[in-house]
């Protein structure tokens, strides 16, 4: 996600898309309307009685039991809950698939729990109850060609009120069945589709779960697209065999999107298999710091590239067992964009380091108008001074020289950014840079409106910098298995190069990003950045930077300023560097 002075990088811009965050909401049957049947027997009498009273509305009425509203009473969430996990356990998944919302659904997803997982002796135990959610405990057997396994597990459900007859039933979703599933996703015991692997760093040494949390979801993906290739045998486990899974498997692994393939998730091994080995491009002093760093810090992520080769170094992100940020981040990258931005202009002779440059408290394009952070200015300044501060106008200004398309182009030809085409190994975002126009394009040169970027894909714009060409980062050799890794279609000049080195220095040495960068010696430069995101307190910070042959991109959600955030994330990491 998507799947997108220090000017932008806290109050430059707010809202600057207009368009306010929407929630989806899902639609019930409303309630049924209709007219009385009247059942006409041949007795007027009869007919009378019936229909309940005569034309003039005088007659007697028949009294109709209110539909009930609200949230469900305590009473009414125990019995709900009582009657579906008794249904469950009992095997009638009939009956408890009425008592859900969406019977149709929950009655597939429970037949295939009972067909596919091979569990037995599945008993359920409601715990106790916040408000209409009630967590609970399953344990069972697991039971497959004659070898059994304990396993349990806890999962959660929430009792909803149905709106025409006030019912209350189990409101559906595959994570009832399971905490880990979703729409289309099973649990399978049988032969694992992929033998399992022991995946090494660029030492030799093991890279597991318990000793770097971050990389649980990046050896399952490793595991899914390597595990064919690294000479091991499979073993039979109970894992989450994914939706996308089943469709990619239909295609050669040479031709899976990284971007979009899920991988599988094993929850128990019953027969190990033998794993084969699969060597990676992680450095183990780099990834443990990186380990160590994200977890000092809340909703952070970072990833190091080697700019000479492109290869991947450490990844890690604050919460190891959620969403990989790190390499499939979808944030706005505020004014770290401005190192693309900067060499665009460089190249259309729009900006010259030590050439004079605008940098004034206001700039309106597109019909909106941009300022400053603290509606600062520089007069008579320098692009070399606007870069190092950071200062929005100075970029924005110079829209209305640029074509709509302008920065998409420099983003893919000369950075590889977004054209979806990036295999590092493992699922990845390659980043975003719609076509846009007016106020919307404007925004995009200071890294917000439609732009969209990972820490990965930040760590290789320095990398690029650094090394003047774009490597596309990896993760495994594409040796293992003849994949073809994205290339940019041109290289920037000798010159734009040589300029951006010297921005990134001075933004490094008395700009921005001074702080997190004293003392790393000569060879290196970086930039700062922060996005507004609407509803967010404080902006995410960001900072991406190189030294000597090392480029890093770090985030740091809700952070502020990113010198201040994501700044020293990257110094612990260059410092860890040995």
């Amino acid at each position: 996600m998507g799947k997108r002075g220090r000017a932008s990088e806290r109050k430059g811009i707010k809202n600057i898309t207009g368009i306010p965050g929407a929630k989806s909401t899902k639609v019930h049957p409303g309630v049924l309307g209709g007219a009385a049947a009247v059942v006409v027997c041949g007795v007027g009498i009869a007919a009378y009685s019936l229909i309940g009273g005569s034309s003039d509305g005088e007659g007697p009425t028949v009294d109709e039991k209110p539909v009930a509203a609200g949230p469900p009473t305590a009473a009414e969430v125990r019995a709900t809950t009582r009657d579906f996990l008794a249904a469950w356990e009992k095997g009638d998944l009939a009956k408890a698939a009425t008592l859900t919302d969406d019977r149709t659904a929950a009655r597939s997803a429970l037949t295939a729990y009972a067909k596919d997982s091979h569990l037995t002796e599945v008993k359920l135990a409601p715990g106790k109850r916040a408000g209409a959610k009630v967590p609970f405990s399953v344990t069972s057997t697991v039971s497959y060609e004659g070898k059994t396994k304990p396993f349990a597990y806890e999962s959660e459900l929430t009792v909803v009120r149905r709106k025409h007859d006030g019912k209350t039933l189990v409101g559906w979703r595959p994570s009832v069945v399971h905490p880990d599933l979703k729409d289309g996703d099973r649990l399978v015991t049988g032969e694992a589709g992929d033998p399992p692997i022991k995946a090494v760093d660029r030492n030799g040494g093991e890279l597991t779960k318990a000793k770097y949390p971050s990389l649980g979801t990046v050896l399952d993906s490793l595991r899914e697209k390597f595990g064919d290739k690294a000479g091991g045998k499979a073993g039979v486990e109970l894992r989450v065999v994914r939706e996308d899974s089943a469709k990619e498997a239909e295609k050669s692994a040479s031709t899976k999107d990284d971007a979009k393939a899920t991988p599988d998730k094993t929850l128990l091994t019953l027969s190990p298999g033998t794993p084969g080995t699969l060597k990676t491009t992680f450095d183990p002093v780099l990834q443990a710091a990186a380990e160590k760093e994200t977890g000092k810090r809340k909703q952070a992520a970072v990833v190091l590239v080697k700019p000479s080769t492109g290869e991947i170094l450490a990844a890690a992100n604050s919460n190891p067992g959620g969403f990989n940020t790190a390499f499939q981040g979808s944030l706005a990258p505020g004014s770290t964009m401005k190192v693309v931005t900067s060499s665009l202009l460089l190249e259309k002779k729009l900006a010259g380091v030590d050439k004079k440059h605008p940098c004034p408290k206001y700039v309106t394009y597109g019909g909106w108008k941009f300022q400053n952070d603290d509606k600062f200015q520089i007069k008579d300044g320098t692009f070399r001074a606007s870069f190092a501060r950071s200062c929005n106008t100075a970029f924005i200004s110079q829209a209305k020289k640029l074509q709509d398309d302008s920065l998409t182009k420099q983003a893919q030809e000369v950075f590889g950014l977004g054209r979806d085409n990036w295999s590092i190994g493992v699922p990845s975002f390659d980043g975003a840079i719609p076509v846009q126009s007016d106020a919307q394009m404007g925004a995009s040169l200071i890294g917000q409106g439609g732009v969209r970027m990972s820490p990965l894909n930040m760590a290789s714009v320095a990398a690029t910098v650094k090394s003047g060409t774009f490597k596309q980062p990896y993760l495994v050799s594409p040796d293992v298995d003849k994949r073809t890794l994205a290339t940019a279609s041109r290289t920037m000049s000798g010159g734009t190069a040589s300029a951006l080195r010297e921005l990134m220095h001075y933004t490094a040495v008395a700009g921005t990003a001074v702080k997190p960068m004293s003392g790393l010696g000569s060879d290196m430069g970086a930039k700062t950045g922060s996005a507004e995101v609407d509803g967010q307190k404080k902006p995410n910070g960001w900072f991406t930077a190189y030294r000597g042959d090392l480029a890093a991109g770090a985030v740091v959600q809700q952070g502020g300023h990113g010198g201040d955030s994501a700044g020293p994330l990257v110094r612990a990491m260059f410092l860890a560097d040995k």
